[in-house]
C-alpha cells in the first residue's frame, strides 16, 4: 500500500481546442483532508472529475487507491459529491437513499446512519424536491458517505449552509479521516483552507501550491491564507 491515495501525473484535459488542465501533477496523502481550493473555473471540477474516473482525460496517468481511476474495483471504494444534488426530487429524503444504498450494497442500516451525519435526522421523510438548496447539498453528501468509502471526494459540499452547519461538517470531514477516511474537498471560500490538514493552490489548470496551511504562511510571509493565494498568484505571473 502506497502512502498516497492519489496520485496525478501530467494530467491533461482539453474541451474542444482549450486546454483546461495543463500537466498537472500532485499526491493526496492517505488519511487527509486536503482542501482543493481556488476561484470558480480554475479547474477544480474537471481534476475532481478525473480523479473519480468519469472525465475523458487528454494526457497523463491518474492513480487512485493503487489503482488507475475509473477501474471497476474503486466503485465501492470511492464516494463523490457533486455540486449537483444526485438525488430524485420525486422521493423522500429516506428513500432515495435506501434506493442508492441497494445500488452500492451498502448495508440497510447506513442510511440512518448518514442521515444523522449530514443534519437531515428532521427532514428524513420530507420531499427531496421541497428541500431548501443547502438541505440538498446535505442530502447528496449523504449518498456519498454510503458504505464507508476509503475516498471522498466532495466538489464544494458546504456551499448555501450557514456557518454553524459549515462547522459542523468540516468537524465530521476530520472524524471521517480518524476513522480512516481520506478526503478531497473542494472550496473557492479560502477561510476553509485552514481546516485543511494539506492545500492544492489551483489557478488557470495549474497547480500553483501543494503543502500545509502553516508551509504556506511561511512560504509567502504572511498569515492570512487569502494574502498567500495571491502572493503566489503574483509570483507565477512574474514568472510566466
Amino acid at each position: 500500500m502506497t502512502s498516497d491515495a492519489v496520485v496525478v501525473e501530467g494530467l491533461r484535459v482539453r474541451r474542444g481546442a482549450r486546454e483546461v488542465l495543463h500537466g498537472v501533477d500532485l499526491a493526496v496523502p492517505r488519511g487527509s483532508v486536503t482542501g482543493l481550493v481556488g476561484p470558480s473555473g480554475c479547474g477544480k471540477t474537471t481534476l475532481m472529475r478525473s480523479i473519480v474516473g468519469v472525465q475523458v482525460v487528454a494526457g497523463g496517468r491518474v492513480t487512485v487507491l493503487g489503482e488507475p481511476a475509473g477501474s471497476p474495483v474503486l466503485r465501492g471504494r470511492i464516494g463523490y459529491a457533486t455540486q449537483n444534488p444526485a438525488v430524485y426530487a420525486d422521493l423522500t429524503v429516506r428513500e432515495s437513499l435506501r434506493y442508492f444504498a441497494a445500488i452500492l450494497r451498502a448495508p440497510r442500516e447506513d442510511v440512518n446512519r448518514v442521515i444523522e451525519e449530514v443534519g437531515l435526522g428532521s427532514h428524513a421523510d420530507h420531499l427531496v424536491g421541497r428541500l431548501s438548496g443547502g438541505q440538498l447539498n446535505r442530502a447528496s453528501l449523504a449518498v456519498a458517505l454510503l458504505g464507508a468509502p476509503e475516498l471522498l471526494v466532495l466538489d464544494e459540499p458546504t456551499v448555501g449552509l450557514d456557518p454553524l452547519l459549515r462547522d459542523e461538517l468540516w468537524a465530521m470531514f476530520h472524524r471521517l479521516v480518524e476513522r480512516g477516511a481520506t478526503l478531497v474537498v473542494s472550496s473557492h471560500v479560502m477561510d476553509e483552507a485552514a481546516r485543511c490538514d494539506r492545500l492544492l493552490l489551483m489557478r488557470d489548470g495549474h497547480i500553483l501550491a501543494d503543502d500545509t496551511p502553516a508551509a504556506l504562511r511561511t512560504r509567502t510571509a504572511t498569515d492570512d491564507l487569502e494574502q498567500a493565494f495571491l502572493t503566489l498568484v503574483r509570483e507565477r505571473q512574474v514568472t510566466s
